[in-house]
Formats: structure tokens, sequence, C-alpha cells
């Protein structure tokens, strides 16, 4: 059972390496000090995250759980300290930095992630992607997770450069929503709507009839094209206008009494997971929280992902689970408290519920 484990580990950590030196590929010669840190960072990135969920043979329960003592994990942190130290002594490389922002979200750093996505862009300012992402970043280091001036500009920069980027229109959106530029919002979305799947245009219709309703316009008229299925589902609940497509909105609640009897510290930590349904168990996306924070309403999206190469809206079906550690680190360890993982199809019409309970 052990060597199977660490053929698992072997596989996974091999596997981080070709990933890892195909993206620090360039740094090489320019850069060795940040090529060499990515190198170590992305493997140690993916099988700590790894040890989040276990081995396959932990989520059947039929091998023990690994422990923080047993010293087979790196450090996250630590790999993270390294590409710091190499990104201080040579900042002009806006892949290091790009990868330290989605090991610092990984980690729940909000703060930490946006200061690292802004000194990316000072390096590539023009890059979509990476302005979205730092967009995000900004809003979810902000209270209310809202979008402030800077990260509206950024949303703006995507689009003007790639008019067709879903995301940044339906992000630009949710900055008019937020400030109760209604009707605007509503401009913004239904010209998205032409260019979204059908299961993403049901909930936008959604969305937009909401945000028509508070412009005092009146509903969409009905998609005279839409399939049965759609038409059954058009009334359903949707995650509120933080939810983008691809995205995934999560409320974790404790069962009554839990804490009390679990002796639960309220600096606990709560990971909030997703993953390939039936694949890999290597988190899509992952959050940290506190256990003070619970009951949580949170979204999982691309921002949320801790390697480049896997993103939640790539998939069409996920599994969710929350999980309390008990020894405050993301090995998984006995004394954890999980919820019963679910299984989702994305895109998501109403929020996953996950109920933490003994």
């Amino acid at each position: 059972m052990v060597t199977g484990a660490l053929v698992v580990y072997a596989v996974l950590v091999l596997a981080a390496l070709a990933v890892a030196a195909a993206i620090a590929l360039p740094l090489r010669k320019a850069s060795p000090r940040v090529f060499a840190a990515i190198v170590v960072v992305v493997p140690v990135l993916a099988f700590a995250l790894y040890r989040i969920v276990g081995t396959p043979a932990a989520l059947d329960g039929s091998a023990a759980p690994a422990t923080a003592a047993s010293g087979e994990a790196p450090s996250m942190e630590e790999a993270i300290a390294e590409l710091q130290a190499a990104l201080a002594r040579d900042p002009a490389q806006p892949e290091g930095w790009r990868l330290l922002a989605r090991a610092q979200a990984s980690l729940g750093n909000r703060e930490a992630a946006r200061d690292a996505y802004m000194s990316a862009l000072e390096h590539i300012p023009d890059d979509p992607e990476l302005l979205l992402e730092a967009a995000q970043a900004r809003a979810q280091a902000a209270p209310g997770n809202r979008f402030d001036d800077e990260a509206l500009a950024m949303l703006r920069q995507a689009l003007a450069i790639e008019p067709d980027n879903q995301r940044a229109a339906w992000f630009v959106g949710v900055v008019q929503r937020q400030r109760g530029e209604d009707a605007a919002a509503v401009a913004t979305w239904e010209a998205l709507l032409p260019k979204v799947d059908a299961s993403t245009a049901t909930a936008l219709r959604t969305q937009i009839d909401q945000a028509r309703e508070a412009a005092g316009m009146p509903p969409l008229p009905a998609d005279a094209n839409a399939s049965p299925v759609e038409a059954a589902t058009a009334e359903a609940p949707v995650a509120d206008a933080r939810v983008a497509p691809g995205s995934l909105r999560v409320r974790v609640t404790l069962a009554d009494g839990l804490a009390e009897r679990a002796r639960l510290s309220p600096d606990a930590v709560v990971f909030v997971i997703a993953r390939a349904a039936g694949g890999p168990p290597m988190p899509v996306a992952v959050e940290r929280h506190a256990v003070r924070d619970l009951p949580l309403d949170i979204v999982l999206d691309d921002s949320d992902s801790p390697m480049p190469t896997a993103k939640l809206s790539s998939l069409e079906e996920v599994e969710v689970l929350a999980r309390i550690s008990a020894t405050g680190s993301a090995n998984r360890s006995v004394g954890d408290l999980e919820s019963a993982p679910v299984r989702v199809r994305l895109p998501a019409i109403t929020p996953v519920a996950l109920d933490i309970a003994p």
C-alpha cells in the first residue's frame, strides 16, 4: 500500500516537473534563479494540494491518511518563500509573479495574491487573462468582493484586447450591478448572451431578468428556440451576480453543536475543494478559510485554481467538498471533519450546499 502511494506521488511530481519546466523554460537563460524557483514551487504546490484531498486509497478509507509528522510532504509555504526570494532578486519575471499569485490565493492569502498579480502586470500589462485574474484578485481582497475603479479598468482593457472574452464581459456586468447601473448591466449581458453555450445562457437570462427588474424594464421575451430542458429550468434560482459562467457558488455550514463537541478552535482551517468528478483528486479550485467564518458563502472560479493547467471552467462536472483540518495543515489527517462530496454539473444553476457533520 505504501509502495503504491509512493508511485502515485512520484508520477504526480514528475508530471508537475514537466509542467513547471514548460512554464519556466523562457526564463532559463534570462533568469536562472527564477527558473529554478518555479521548477521547485510547482511540484511542491501540486504535491501539497494532492495531499489536501489524499491518495486514491485514502478516499475510500482503505488506507490510513498521511500526517504532517510523516515527513512525506514538502512545505508549500517554504516553496513559496523560495519563489518570493527569487523574485526579489530578479523581479522582472511576470510568469513567476503569476505563479506566486495563484499559490498565495490557494492558501487564502488574498491580499498577497492581489499584490503578486499587480507585480506581474507591471511587466506584461496587455495579457487579457492576466488582466482578468488580477481584477478578480483585487475584488476578492476587497470588502464585499467589490471591484474598484482599477479592477474595472483592467476588465475593460481585457475586453479591448480580446472582445470575445466572455468572463471579462460577465464581470463588467457584475461591476455595473454592484454600482446600481442596472440598465448598463442589461446591455452588457445581453450582448454576451448570443456568445455563450445553451446551459450558460439559461443562467445568464435569469441574471439579465433580475437586472431588468432592478432597472424597471420588462423581462426578456421567451426564447422560442430554447430546448425543453432550458424552458423547464428558466425560472430556477441561480447564484448571485458574483458567479461568472464556469464558476461555482458554495455554501458551507457546520452541524449544530459540532464546534463545541469537537472542541474546534475558531482558527481551525476549512478547505473548500472542487475536483474533477471521477478523475484524479488534485483540486481544480480550492479556498482556505477559518472555522470562525462559518457559515461560508463563497464563489469558486478559475482564480482559485492552484495549477496553471487545470481550471474549473474547463470541466463539465466536478465534485465539491469541505474539510476542517485537525492539524491546521493541508495534509489529510486523523480527526479531520468533512462534508459529504457533492457532484455538480457546470454551469451550476443553484449554489452547492455542503454541511460538515460528524
